[in-house]
């Protein structure tokens, strides 16, 4: 039977470009055939996706026709094969269209729970699914580490697919897409050059590419991804991007990009307060069979206050701990349960790490930072690590004053006064001191 998907494959070869049939097609295995089912090998998923796209119909048609028969396919993936091998779906011969990869079934709108905090990212992400390239594009979605942007971003993907099933949706981190480039150069010649640049800028309907801020100090990727974004743009198709910072505060950006992103609409997702974070742990506990009362919730949701990732992941451990304990879940047995994994100041932090880290972020000297100087280029960060450095140290007034160059204490309160005051109707400085608390209590 083998011999017949090599003459399957063999029908289709005049008709592909000698490059595209060296390079994708020929590395395609075929370990076995039977009852209908094959079992494919590729050299690594870049590979299985471009011989679906390409050239998985054509030749399933012509074993079809062959065989008298459907057939449905089986992929291993090579340089996935140390690891223990879960194999992918079946893909069924058919003429209609499957549904979008890599979009995850369990980020979808009806799943996001929304809150003060997310309302607008969540409308403006509704928006563009129902009317994508309309008048908003691309979307830019910005927010702190695990506050949902990459949930939404996957919510836009479902919906428009829901709405448009015969558009093609490509959604990849940003990490990725590099990968994809820099594997294009170093593998050389155009073919492979055109292939992937066919793949970002031609075929897509939709592209969603998740944690754009991976582009900065990357110049040739940035140049790459500036031509995708105008083809796509100039050939009205709709751009979804996500990011820890707004356009304007990604250091190592080209200003072109910087500008382009801002075209059409930007959402943020800042820190839940307690009614959403609330909120979210009963939806996720309903939707996981996890019986949570109120009480046990709004405990967990009063101690994991930085980001719904760890919400989510508390509720997951009091979960395993009950079941194998056997034990109700009560507010008695979640502190219980929790005690060690409750997040918290790490016991290293200290103003001077809280220094290194503001300085890192808005890029100035750190002797700067707790001297003299009073432009705002300095005086503005400097308020910031006044504020941060109240929040997660037990330092009084005074002392963090000594830390900044021997300010006064009445200095430091102005500044965490004038920071909070600000933070309620400023997004951006919101977005700015969350991102910095998230990489502080992750280090």
């Amino acid at each position: 039977m083998i011999e017949l998907w090599g003459e399957a494959v063999r029908s289709i070869e005049p008709k592909v470009k000698p490059a595209q049939r060296d390079l994708w097609l020929r590395p395609i295995e075929c370990v076995s055939m039977r009852d209908g089912e094959i079992r494919l090998r590729a050299p690594n998923r870049y590979h299985k996706e471009w011989f679906e796209d390409h050239f998985l119909p054509s030749i399933l048609e012509d074993l079809r026709v062959r065989a008298n028969q459907a057939f449905t396919v089986q992929f291993e993936i090579q340089d996935e094969m140390t690891n223990e091998r879960t194999p992918l779906p079946l893909v069924e011969a058919k003429s209609t269209p499957t549904a979008p990869r890599n979009l995850d079934s369990r980020y979808t709108f009806d799943k996001f729970v929304v809150g003060p905090t997310n309302q607008f990212a969540h409308a403006a992400a509704h928006m563009v699914a129902d009317a994508p390239a309309s008048k908003w594009n691309p979307l830019f979605i910005y927010g702190g580490v695990g506050l949902g942007k990459t949930h939404l971003l996957h919510a836009v993907g479902h919906e428009i697919w829901r709405q448009h099933p015969d558009w093609k949706i490509t959604l990849v981190t940003c990490e990725r897409f590099v990968t994809d480039f820099i594997g294009a150069i170093r593998q050389g010649g155009m073919n492979l050059m055109d292939i992937f640049r066919a793949r970002y800028r031609e075929e897509p309907d939709v592209l969603l590419i998740d944690d754009i801020q991976f582009l900065s100090n990357k110049d040739s990727t940035q140049d790459e991804f500036f031509h995708t974004f105008n083809a796509l743009h100039q050939a009205h198709k709709q751009i979804v991007l996500t990011c820890d910072k707004l356009p304007g505060e990604l250091s190592g950006l080209e200003e072109r990009l910087r500008s382009r992103f801002t075209w059409g609409l930007i959402g943020e997702i800042s820190q839940p307060d307690l009614e959403t974070r609330v909120a979210i742990l009963k939806r996720k506990a309903e939707l996981d069979g996890v019986p949570l009362t109120d009480e046990v919730a709004l405990y967990m949701a009063s101690q994991v206050k930085s980001n719904v990732r760890e919400l989510e992941g508390a509720l997951l451990r009091l979960a395993a701990r009950a079941s194998v304990d056997g034990r109700e879940i009560t507010r008695q047995f979640a502190e219980e349960a929790l005690q060690k994994f409750l997040p918290s100041a790490p016991p290293s932090l200290s103003v001077e790490a809280i220094q290194r880290e503001v300085a890192g972020y808005f890029d100035i000297k750190l002797g700067d930072l707790k001297g003299p100087k009073r432009h705002r280029a300095v005086s503005h960060p400097r308020m910031v690590a006044m504020y941060l450095a109240r929040q997660l140290t037990s330092m009084s007034y005074p002392e963090i004053g000594s830390r900044f160059g021997g300010k006064d204490h009445s200095t430091v309160i102005s500044a965490v006064r004038k920071i909070e005051r600000v933070m309620k109707e400023d997004a951006a400085l919101r977005s700015v001191v969350h991102t910095i608390e998230d990489r502080l209590r992750n280090t």
